[in-house]
Formats: structure tokens, sequence, C-alpha cells
């Protein structure tokens, strides 16, 4: 069972630290244990009926009120916010879906979202900002990796959904081959890339994950791509990220480079030589445009 400070609830629900201790005091919303030192504590049920009574509080009921409700009542009454796809309760209702493993629950609101908002608005104002409150989880030991593959992979489906309804395009004269290097599994973001190049009607060759560079060499001689990206975020030394890009470049001097994730961020001073960092698709369609 995950633990969490006050501190965590606030940073996850979005709630001050101030109004939960209020709520706490006055509602008895919650009743968080205590370490030793007089410290609060929550659980995984608490974190959860606190989402509930913030999204029934901001769905115009009165503290006072839920306060008195019976779970049996909060229960009905959230799930007329379920349904209803205004993008404000947005993350409340992705949280929810984690912690509960609702899948259900996951897709309609996902659903919601693309519908109002299209794909690029939802993987930035919202399915970015859920994956980083997940990676806060991650750091305090409340989501196990069962949880986050569960919400990860939900979400690599859609976008490849997404991406399936596409046309291809046609053009080769800015064609960009994407893969991620051979220790890479993490694909979330360079599945966006694919997604947003090919809506500006940008050629695509995608390779997927942990491609050998032998291979690379080998597809980049067959597809004659313009460009090539890639994204790094395991932990890697840094003689081997510079190394790898180095080869890279004395081997296709004459072709250009993207990179981006936290261990090209890590290293950019020793890689800008060999490569063009990525920061947002804006730099990217920079230089294609140029």
């Amino acid at each position: 069972m995950a633990e969490y400070k006050i501190k965590d609830l606030e940073n996850l629900t979005g709630i001050k630290s101030h109004t939960i201790r209020i709520w706490e005091k006055r509602y008895r919303i919650l009743s968080p244990d205590r370490t030793d030192t007089k410290i609060r504590t929550y659980s995984d049920s608490e974190l959860t009926h606190l989402l509930t009574v913030s999204m029934l509080n901001r769905n115009g009921i009165k503290i006072s009120k839920i306060a008195k409700l019976s779970q049996e009542d909060m229960n009905k009454l959230l799930w007329d916010i379920k349904v209803n796809k205004e993008p404000e309760y947005s993350m409340d209702k992705l949280l929810l879906s984690l912690v509960s493993l609702d899948e259900e629950l996951f897709k309609e609101t996902l659903a919601n979202l693309l519908e109002s908002e299209g794909l690029e608005k939802t993987f930035t104002d919202h399915l970015i900002p859920f994956l980083d409150r997940i990676g806060i989880m991650w750091l305090i030991g409340s989501v196990n990796p069962a949880q986050e593959h569960f919400m990860s992979n939900l979400i690599r489906q859609k976008i490849i959904s997404e991406i399936d309804k596409q046309e291809i395009p046609v053009s080769t004269e800015k064609s960009v081959l994407m893969y991620l290097p051979e220790h890479e599994w993490h694909e979330m973001s360079l599945l966006f890339y694919h997604f947003l190049l090919r809506s500006k009607g940008v050629p695509t060759f995608y390779l997927g994950q942990s491609l050998p560079y032998e291979s690379l060499v080998e597809c980049i001689e067959k597809l004659k791509p313009n460009y090539i990206l890639s994204s790094w975020l395991t932990a890697v030394d840094e003689k081997l990220v510079v190394s790898y890009f180095k080869k890279l470049k004395s081997d296709y001097p004459n072709l250009d480079v993207f990179a981006g994730g936290p261990q090209i961020k890590a290293n950019s001073t020793a890689l800008k030589k060999y490569i063009i960092e990525v920061n947002d698709l804006a730099s990217i369609m920079k230089h294609l445009e140029a």
C-alpha cells in the first residue's frame, strides 16, 4: 500500500496543503495516520477519496454537504461527473483511473479530450502533465510498475491508433527516420513526434524501440532519409552517448541528426558538434523549413 505525505497529496491533486488540513480538521474528510514524529501519512484509498471530494466540490457541491454524503451517494454524483466532457476534470479522472486501474474511465476521459481538443493539445495540455504526476508518484513509491505500464500502454495504443488514421505523406524532400537506440524502450515522446510530423505533411519512417547501430546504418542506406531523430531517456554513460553520435556524424557527415530526451539535455555541451538538440516540434520544423 502506498504512503503519501500531505505535500504529495497537494502535488497530485492540486489542492493546497492548508485546504486539506482544514477539510480534515473541520469536516473529517480524511483520517491520516501519523508517524512517531507526528507527520501525517495518507493511503491510496485516501488519495482516491480526496480526488472524489475535489471533483464534487469543483462541480459546485459545498464541502459541508459532501462531508455528510454516504459513499454510495458520492459515487452516484461522481458518475455524473465521469461522463461530463469538460476537460477541466480530466486530471482528476486520469489519476482516479490510474489508482483504481480503471481502463473504462481512462478511455472515456481520453476520448472526450480527443473529441474536444485533438491529439496535439490533449497530449501537451493533459497527458504530459499527467505523466509528470505519475513521475512524482513513482519517486515517492506510490505507483508500482504494473500501474505505470498499464497507463503508458493505454496512451501508447491511443497515439498509434491516431497515427493509423493519418494519410501517409508522399513527399521525399524532408523525410525523417525515427528510432530509439539499442538500450532504449521508452517510445512515448517519439511516437508523439511521429504523429506531429505526419500531421505537418512530413514523411516519416518509424523504426521503433532498441534499434542496433548496424540496423540503423542499413536503414539509412536503404531509405535515404534527409534527417534522423532519436530519443534518449534511459541513463547512460556520457562517453557512450558522445561516442555514439561522434561515430554517426563520422559515418554520415551530411545527414542532420535530431536527438532529444533527458540524456541529451544532460550532455548537450559535449554533443553540440554532432546533433541538433530537440526540445519541441518547433525546433524540428525550423530546420525542416529552412
